[in-house]
């Protein structure tokens, strides 16, 4: 079994992959560390707890992390996750669970030197930029590291050219890739181009509170403010759920297909955050990052609706074989 670190801004989308992520048997997960991103760090840490509580799953630890990008200033995305980063679903605190005085970068280190253990990135990467201030050794023995994040040749969702948690902290993100390229690692890139493609309709979200009512009236609290701003903002019928993506690929490596590239993050000006991809082999320099294109939509849906709502696969093709599309 793959024992996994998920390092997270809960975050809507975040809270979705933890769901999927602790009804999966291939992995344990060791602990949540939380970064500012679309929530600031104390209520990110507060949401992760709401999350596990939900699920029965109050025995993973969760520290906190980040507080603040690296360089720049924090900008949290409240307006896209509602005022509580949870769609304003204003779920109750759960009590006794406070933030320890462990840190995520030190729970990392300890952990990391310790065993063979992976890390899917669900937020900006001011953690692991930290851990490698702090234990570079540490971040390198990572097994394998998935990132939420970036784009190819997708638009942007904060600007035009950048992913929010690269554009969120540029500077640790840019680190990190230059840091695996500097000892021959790769970064699994879990970007716009394959997460827009992953959309919860309410087609979709109607039957799920019909297979299963009590996850299905959760998912439905978490995600309706998430529907008003993909429209308001996208014209999308529905919303994108970029995060479980970047698990599911954790758990199964033919969900999504794409190339080895060099791949840098630009810092500053009016692309700052985005992620430059020489697909082309311009600037002549090995890969350190795997950059994924396209994505088996029916293969995610079939995981993520099948073990979120505990249901068998011949539930799921009746329930919901119609609407998911290729």
């Amino acid at each position: 079994m793959n024992k996994v670190i998920i390092d997270c801004d809960p975050g809507i989308d975040d809270s979705l992959a933890i769901m999927l992520s602790l009804n999966s048997p291939e992995i344990e997960v060791i602990g949540i560390t939380i970064v500012a991103g679309n929530s600031p760090v104390e209520l990110g840490f507060k949401n992760a707890k709401r999350i596990l509580n939900f699920l029965g799953r109050l025995d993973i630890p969760v520290f906190a992390g980040a507080d603040r990008p690296r360089k720049r200033d924090y900008v949290n995305a409240l307006d896209t996750h509602g005022a509580d980063g949870l769609g304003e679903s204003f779920l109750p605190e759960i009590e006794g669970q406070e933030i320890p005085e462990k840190t995520a970068v030190q729970f990392m280190k300890e952990a990391l030197m310790t065993e063979d253990i992976s890390v899917i990135a669900l937020g900006p990467l001011t953690n692991l930029a930290a851990l490698i201030d702090e234990a570079p050794e540490a971040f390198m023995s990572i097994k394998r590291l998935v990132s939420m994040g970036g784009n190819f040749r997708s638009h942007g969702n904060c600007s035009p050219v950048a992913e929010y948690n690269y554009w969120e902290d540029p500077d640790s993100a840019r680190l990190v890739f230059q840091t695996l390229y500097e000892n021959h690692g790769k970064i699994e890139m879990v970007g716009l181009d394959v997460t827009r493609e992953i959309v919860l309709t309410p087609e979709i979200l109607d039957e799920i509170k019909k297979v299963n009512p009590s996850t299905g009236d959760f998912i439905e609290k978490i995600t309706n403010f998430y529907f008003k701003f993909h429209w308001e903002w996208e014209h999308i019928r529905g919303c994108v759920i970029n995060d479980p993506l970047a698990v599911a690929q954790f758990l199964d490596p033919d969900i999504l297909s794409g190339f080895e590239a060099f791949t840098d993050v630009e810092t500053g000006g009016i692309s700052m955050g985005q992620t430059v991809v020489d697909s082309m082999g311009f600037y002549r320099k090995d890969s350190n990052s795997v950059i994924y294109t396209s994505v088996d939509k029916p293969k995610f849906w079939e995981m993520f609706l099948t073990r979120v709502l505990n249901i068998e696969p011949d539930v799921y093709k009746n329930s919901f074989g119609n609407l998911i599309l290729r």
